[in-house]
């Protein structure tokens, strides 16, 4: 067989997750300390557990709504109009989803077609310019900066748009450089738009991870961006509910009935008992989401505080669960001075790299870890200083 033959280019071009490759690699090597991945590590709060318990227990377990349990969508739409000031139909404008990535996938692959332009923040999440890709799509780079604590500036976005252009996305809070849009901010870029057919896909998985007393502010809240705003969202993170698989999406009923058509027929629906216990979580579980919240802001500022002790400058997160520290003083790569850095000192962070070529220089560093773990991987890294020190 020549699978280079079956297999098409596009898909071949598309390279593995850089995220993945260093979760792999700290998993090959024994005695590792990985801070690779964004996983809580807080137990999914009890009220959820016991519900998808119950679930199991009484045989609760057939397919739900192609768009999820109505009694979830509900749920959702009453957090929404109560976090971000913003009301949608239950009925028709929301799907339930496996996980925020497949909520990021059916915005794009319900809108994108050969030709049209995606326009992407970077540093960001790794998955948005591969699908962009595999539709046939060009995801355009939009480079923000540390000067401009890593948010999206309208005079970069309008720079950016051409008449090829058909979707933004908007990852705020930011993975991997934790930068916040305010209120300020996102008013700015809908002046850009408004007079634009550009939709927007918000990522706002990390909504609930904001600190310094800001609340997270959607872009969907401003005037005129209801109708062309697709809110995402899921509960891998507030939660604590990676493996639970389960996100949503809440947006307009035109585009949000043609995301659904493809969740039917390549999902079908998302898992039952993960449905049940996301009800439970929404409704149940706000103070463990606060404590957990609480939990991180103090290991933001250990972890934040550790690298400028060392001397690699730490850009200071306003949200999520992630740093972003520099690594250009030590003359590696961030390729380089994580493959050292895991082999040499059994650290597993992710190279700046993985997120866009602008985060060539940094590495991403996750907090969602014990005080134990961090404290110990932020010794072995200094110790790592002190030995490649130029």
């Amino acid at each position: 067989m020549d699978y280079e033959k079956l297999i098409p280019q596009k898909i071949q071009d598309i390279q593995p997750s850089g995220i993945r490759k260093f979760f792999d690699i700290a998993q090959r090597v024994e005695g590792v300390i990985s801070l690779s991945v964004g996983e809580p590590d807080f137990k999914t709060p009890w009220p959820a557990r016991k519900e998808a318990i119950n679930t199991l227990e009484k045989g609760k377990t057939s397919y739900t709504a192609n768009s999820g349990l109505i009694e979830l969508r509900t749920a959702v739409c009453d957090y929404l109009k109560n976090f971000i000031h913003t009301e949608y139909d239950p009925a028709s404008e929301v799907v339930i989803t496996v996980g925020g990535s497949e909520a990021i996938d059916l915005a794009i692959r319900s809108m994108i077609e050969p030709g049209d332009e995606v326009l992407v923040p970077e540093p960001s999440f790794v998955c948005y310019s591969p699908i962009t890709a595999m539709m046939g799509g060009k995801a355009v780079p939009i480079v923000t900066k540390e000067e401009d604590k890593f948010r999206l500036t309208a005079a970069a976005l309008k720079d950016k748009i051409t008449p090829k252009t058909k979707l933004l996305i908007l990852p705020y809070p930011n993975n991997p450089t934790g930068a916040v849009m305010r209120r300020e901010d996102l008013e700015a870029i809908a002046e850009v738009l408004r007079d634009t057919n550009i939709m927007i896909a918000s990522d706002e998985i990390y909504a609930e991870m904001t600190y310094n007393g800001e609340k997270h502010v959607s872009i969907a809240e401003i005037d005129g961006m209801r109708e062309r705003t697709l809110v995402i969202s899921g509960f891998s993170k507030a939660y604590a509910m990676t493996g639970w698989r389960l996100g949503y999406v809440a947006g307009p009923q035109p585009i949000i009935k043609q995301m659904l058509k493809l969740h039917q027929y390549c999902i079908m629906s998302s898992p039952t008992v993960s449905q049940y216990a996301a009800v439970a979580a929404i409704r149940k579980c706000s103070d463990d989401v606060k404590h957990m919240v609480d939990e991180y802001d103090m290991r933001r500022r250990l972890v934040v505080k550790g690298f400028n002790d060392m001397g690699l400058h730490c850009f200071e997160p306003e949200g999520a669960f992630y740093v972003f520290p520099c690594i250009k003083s030590t003359g590696m790569t961030s390729t380089e001075f994580c493959e050292k850095l895991v082999h040499e000192k059994k650290v597993a962070v992710v190279p700046g790299s993985a997120f866009g070529q602008s985060g060539e220089g940094y590495v991403r560093v996750s907090y969602a870890y014990s005080v134990s773990h961090l404290t110990t991987a932020l010794d072995r890294i200094r110790e790592f200083l002190e030995e490649h020190k130029n």
